[in-house]
Formats: C-alpha cells, structure tokens, sequence
C-alpha cells in the first residue's frame, strides 16, 4: 500500500500544480490532505480548485478554522480571501473533521496533533520558542491512538520519531516553507511486508511566478509578505 500525504498548501497553486504532478508520477494508491487548504495569497481559487478535483483536505487545519469562520483573527487576509472562493468552500473546510483513520486504522492523520488543530505535535513552545517534544508529550498528545503511524502537518518542518512503537511523521508542506529551502514538500508512505516507511519527497515549482502572483493580485501588504517567504523559504 501506498499513501501520499500532503498538506499546508496555504493557497499556492503553483506549488500545488508541481507535488500533484510528482504525486500522479509515484501512483499511490490513495491522496490524502491535511488541511490549510487555502489560507495564503498565490491564487487561492485555482488551489481550491485544484484540491477538489485531485487531493480534498481529508482533515481541518487550523487556518482552515480561520477561513470558516470557527476562530478569529487576521480578518483582512479572510475578507480579502473569501469573495476569491466558491460559496459552500468555507462550509466544506468548517465540516471537516480534526482527525481520520485509514490504511485498516494504521494510519491516523491530523492536522496539528490528534487533539487539536492548532497544537503541534513534535514541538512544544515555551516562552516563545519552540524545542522538540518529549517523548511523554509526544505519547499524551497521541492520546488513545493504537496503530502504526501518525501523519501531520502545521508546523512547516520535515520531522520523524517513534514513540512507543508508533511512528510520527511531521510532513514538510507545500508552501511557506520556513527552513530557507523554497521547495514544495509532501511525503509518501509505503507499507510492505507490514512495514511502514516514510519518503520526504521534495519538488520544486516556480516560486517566482508564484511570489509575482502575490505580489500582484495579493491583499497589500499581506501579499508583499506571502512573496518574500515563497522566495526565500523563510518566514518573513
């Protein structure tokens, strides 16, 4: 069995286009989506779209939370956002639900940790900063969950542990990428002879059309911002 996962798109279509391509070239037998469907500015609609048609958010992620309306905060990226979208894509992302089981229950996905879009599972901040989890953090944050492998994404860096016999992989995303190497992210997971392996998989895409792409149609200042990290691999 193969499983690709992706996640974190922010609204890149043209990172999306390059890892939907790469996906399509390793056939795997399943797509899977974990969430921040489309909250960024490099055109949102088309990513949208895309997602429907190839790769639906198969959980909710926190900016996708935003976008429905569920938690406040940084409104004018959401005004500008919305009228960009179809009528029933902010209902669609509110429905989702926070975790899902497939692979036989071998596999659960979330968003940011089982518990919560919002909270990452393999860093824990303290005063600000972020430091790798403890293996009980990690365990508390798993919570009932007896399979093999726990897929998310949120934080935006490529991460593995074993915790207790369960392998969690932090999946890299396909944009905003904050470790200064611009590239789209996804990860394939392959089960064989009932062992689960995990495949960063890395593709580049055009980040110069996608930042021209912000920068033009993009909400101000916000879409200035979503260029420079597309460019750079960095938060801005």
């Amino acid at each position: 069995m193969r499983l690709a996962v992706l996640g974190d798109v922010h609204g890149n279509a043209f990172a999306l286009r390059a890892v939907l391509n790469d996906i399509a070239a390793a056939s795997p037998d399943e797509v899977l989506n974990l969430g921040d469907a489309v909250w960024g500015a490099a055109d949102p609609a088309t990513a949208w779209a895309l997602q429907q048609e190839h790769a639906p958010p198969s959980v909710r992620g926190n900016t996708d939370e935003r976008v429905a309306g569920l938690k406040d905060g940084k409104a004018a990226l959401r005004d500008w956002l919305l009228p960009l979208l179809p009528e029933d894509a902010a209902r669609t992302l509110g429905a989702l639900p926070t975790t899902l089981d497939t692979a036989g229950g071998e596999v659960r996905l979330a968003h940011g940790s089982p518990r919560s879009p919002w909270e990452d599972l393999l860093l824990t901040r303290d005063d600000g900063r972020s430091r790798p989890a403890t293996r009980p953090e990690i365990r508390e944050r798993l919570g009932d969950f007896a399979g093999r492998v726990v897929v998310v994404g949120h934080t935006h860096w490529e991460m593995l542990s074993v915790v207790d016999g369960v392998t969690v992989v932090n999946a890299g995303p396909v944009s905003r990428q904050k470790d200064g190497l611009p590239h789209a992210r996804w990860v394939l997971l392959t089960r064989q002879a009932g062992i689960w392996n995990a495949e960063f998989r890395r593709t580049p895409y055009d980040t110069a059309a996608a930042a021209a792409w912000a920068r033009t149609h993009g909400p101000g200042e916000l879409g200035e911002r979503e260029a420079a990290q597309l460019l750079s691999g960095k938060e801005a």
